[in-house]
């Protein structure tokens, strides 16, 4: 499973680690990714999607159907 938000399309990142001495190593900054299931009432039915923990929080302030439908109107998700 890849580490990208289904809703806000956030996916890993690459940067280094700095030691005191600036010595400088490759790592990856993982994106917070969680598997949730989600009922919309208009259709009746539950979908689960793999999203980042801010894009819940907002699903939380505006609703989950909200955040589709803008999800739908900026990229094609088909959900």
């Amino acid at each position: 499973m890849s580490k990208v938000c289904e809703i806000s399309g956030k996916r890993v990142m690459f940067g280094n680690n700095v030691s005191k001495a600036l010595n400088r190593t490759r790592r990856r900054f993982d994106a917070n990714i969680i598997k949730k299931r989600f009922f919309i009432p208009e259709e009746s039915r539950w979908i689960t999607l793999s999203i980042s923990t801010a894009t819940l929080k907002t699903i939380n302030k505006k609703g989950i159907s909200a955040v589709l439908k803008e999800a739908r109107d900026k990229r094609n998700f088909k959900a």
